[in-house]
């Protein structure tokens, strides 16, 4: 199978409808490993700033390293809304699903806050 056509599981749209079959979004290997390593990453900062609490860091280096994971974050939604558009919402709309517009944009909303 071509690695750009294989199918992988989307962290954003796969998510269960009621029962019903899950959607699944159309990544290629390159950009799940690039997502899974960002979110390693991430994991790690998490685990490092738990370990600054424990061991009663000053309160303005743990606040920066927050800020960092935040970022970090905003990094991976920027990098799978922008995969989720060329792909999953792209496939629904050439099948004249016009309900992914407003899923998008409450997505984009949610990101928003």
């Amino acid at each position: 199978m071509d690695e750009d056509k294989e199918i992988q599981s989307c962290l954003s749209c796969s998510a269960e409808m009621g029962g019903q079959n899950e959607r699944k979004s159309h990544h290629n290997e390159k950009t799940i490993k690039e997502l899974s390593n960002r979110m390693n990453r991430i994991e790690g900062q998490v685990r490092g700033i738990k370990g600054m609490i424990e061991r009663h860091v000053y309160c303005d280096d743990i606040l920066n390293q927050i800020a960092s994971v935040q970022s970090a974050l905003n990094g991976v939604s920027k990098l799978l809304l922008e995969k989720h558009m060329k792909s999953c919402v792209c496939e629904r709309l050439e099948a004249k699903d016009t309900e992914v517009i407003d899923e998008v944009l409450k997505t984009i909303f949610r990101m928003m806050k």
